[in-house]
């Protein structure tokens, strides 16, 4: 069974020791308790996943050679049931393809035996450090990044370790999924977090203006430049400039951005001499850039600079298990200076429910006009669907939007415990049993999952 400490802490203190070598494990825990920490342990990877369940740790450090399963299908499991819980991997076997294996499969750090013992308390504290201040709680808020969904959660996590870098970032997802909200948490997760943040829409700027906007100008460079202008990279030394619909900048000025990023310098339109400048460039966008690329509306080298790390937004729909949590969320914003109101249960599963082909920045704004109408506290059915432009008789019977929604949860939960009926049914806080009978009643088989 899993070792239990009795020094006292908190649950995001402690830490989960996973190690076959029972002199090392007793060993490391002890140096993990004198330097403050609750320290529980497990002899195997089986245990470790028992021990999770009971009481999810801080932190899991876990060896990657041992019997039965080993560090890398740990963390894999981890990975899918606890998608927000940071795995630090070691080992006495320690190589780079090791290391490089260990990282892809979602671990935030790799240490080799003999262990540095500072050093690995050091980057333990990292870790917790890193993700109480991305994602504290599975249900919190980062930066406006409200999120319990699995897949967020991972997005998240790798955003923590992708902003340490300074590498480009590409943020992929449709309108309204929030990739500028996600550009401001790299940028305020990085070392560059007391420098600007300085955003533009490339689609929304007139081309022959885009390039002054962005690099500024020199007076007399153009009709209408009455005096120098200070651009956006300039503006944002030091810090980062986020780039949002990329693929709408004209292909002339994608070159000069080009030259930016290769030479980390500008020049002003009008201007003879280049600039230094030091930013981080974050671009976004909503269109399939290799197809652009295949169209030559886009350049394929400039993709490689700006695409160094990509991160992919789901679509709303694809997380409905965050809408009645961000649907909380903005009413909340919207009630600061007024009596707090609330959703009736039915009307939540409305917007449960509801398409959003304009995702959370449609939500956000459906949640708003609610606010702004509600007679009183409580906001009920008829209300959310004046907000979202629908007639009662347009509507799929409750009974069956219920349906609809219990099928695609389930499927889910099936998805993430990869058929396991028993850890789906802890997810879902029901019994077996029941949780069984609600499967059937929708046809879905546990195998399928596996």
């Amino acid at each position: 069974m899993a070792g239990k400490s009795s020094a006292a802490a908190s649950d995001a203190r402690r830490v989960l020791l996973v190690d076959d070598d029972d002199g090392l494990r007793r060993l490391l825990a002890m140096r993990l308790e004198s330097a403050g920490f609750a320290c529980d342990t497990a002899a195997s990877g089986r245990e470790a996943q028992q021990a999770v369940a009971q009481q999810e740790p801080g932190v899991v450090v876990t060896d990657l050679r041992m019997d039965g399963m080993d560090g890398l299908e740990l963390l894999t499991r981890l990975r899918s049931t606890n998608p927000s819980l940071p795995v630090i991997m070691i080992t006495a076997h320690g190589s780079i393809p090791d290391a490089v294996q260990a990282t892809q499969h979602g671990a935030v750090d790799f240490l080799p035996k003999p262990l540095d013992h500072d050093q690995l308390i050091d980057r333990i504290r990292q870790a917790l450090d890193d993700a109480g201040r991305l994602h504290g709680t599975q249900r919190g808020e980062t930066y406006g990044i409200v999120t319990q969904n699995s897949d967020m959660l991972r997005l998240l996590e790798d955003t923590a370790r992708i902003a340490k870098t300074e590498a480009s970032v590409l943020i992929r997802g449709a309108s309204g999924t929030g990739k500028e909200l996600l550009a401001r948490a790299v940028h305020k997760a990085s070392a560059r977090a007391r420098k600007p943040f300085v955003a533009i829409n490339c689609g929304a700027i007139p081309g022959e203006l885009l390039e002054s906007e962005l690099f500024g100008h020199k007076k007399g460079a153009f009709t209408g430049a009455a005096r120098d202008h200070t651009g956006l990279f300039a503006s944002a030394n030091g810090g980062t400039v986020f780039l949002d619909e990329i693929g709408d900048m004209p292909l002339e000025l994608q070159v000069k951005l080009l030259r930016v990023l290769q030479e980390r310098e500008i020049r002003p339109v009008g201007a003879s001499d280049s600039l230094p400048v030091d930013v981080r460039v974050v671009s976004a966008t909503h269109q399939d850039l290799d197809a652009a690329i295949e169209d030559g509306k886009f350049r394929e080298d400039l993709l490689y600079r700006l695409n160094v790390v990509a991160l992919d937004l789901p679509a709303l729909n694809e997380r409905v298990e965050d809408i009645p949590l961000l649907a909380d969320h903005f009413l909340a914003s919207h009630s600061k200076h007024s009596r707090a109101r609330v959703f009736a249960p039915d009307a939540m599963e409305l917007l449960a429910c509801a398409d959003w082909p304009g995702n959370v920045r449609q939500l956000a704004n459906v949640v708003e006009r609610c606010a702004a109408l509600a007679p009183g506290r409580v906001i009920d059915r008829g209300l959310v669907e004046r907000a979202l432009g629908k007639q009662s008789e347009g509507l799929v019977p409750l009974a069956e939007a219920r349906d609809d929604f219990v099928r695609r949860y389930l499927i889910k939960l099936l998805k993430i415990a990869q058929g396991n009926v028993s850890q789906a049914a802890r997810m879902a806080q029901r019994n077996r049993t029941e949780f069984y009978k609600l499967l059937a009643k929708h046809d879905l088989d546990p195998q399928d999952f596996k």
